[in-house]
């Protein structure tokens, strides 16, 4: 990870739609079920909206049936960093970009195997980066085979 992203709530404002700047710089939650990625089953990174910084792989997210984008662990240790939460009268471990302090979400110890943990995530802190489908020849500066 490179250097801490620090920026003003002015700029954060300018950079990120109302909703991205709730979840992310004032700690809020979409509603279940409503985010574009609660039901994704596309192949890819998810990264950070906030700085780019890549945070989860789509080889462990799974369907915990909860409504938001679920994963089992980060991309790399150090991606995600946590902080117990005491807001609204219940403790939780919140989840944070490493890199720019964006609020993602929360971790919870009812997961899959091999971690136990389930990282429920804002779809709005997120951002997929799709891996490539199919690669081309002329993808790669080659020409494709005339018959």
């Amino acid at each position: 990870m490179s250097e801490k992203v620090i920026k003003s709530e002015q700029e954060w404002k300018q950079e990120l739609s109302p909703e991205q700047y709730q979840v992310t710089r004032q700690a809020g939650t979409e509603r279940a079920f409503t985010g574009k990625y609660w039901n994704t089953k596309d192949k890819g990174t998810y990264n950070c909206i906030c700085c780019g910084e890549p945070l989860f792989s789509s080889d462990t997210k799974f369907d915990s049936g909860t409504g938001w984008p679920s994963f089992y662990e980060p991309v790399q240790e150090g991606a995600v960093a946590t902080h117990t939460d005491k807001a609204y009268g219940m403790v939780r471990t919140e989840a944070r970009c490493a890199k720019c302090d964006a609020h993602l979400g929360h971790v919870f110890e009812d997961g899959p195997v091999p971690t136990g943990l389930r990282y429920c995530m804002n779809s709005a802190s997120l951002n997929l980066k799709t891996y490539r489908k199919e690669i081309r020849p002329w993808m790669l500066g080659r020409k494709p085979c005339s018959t």
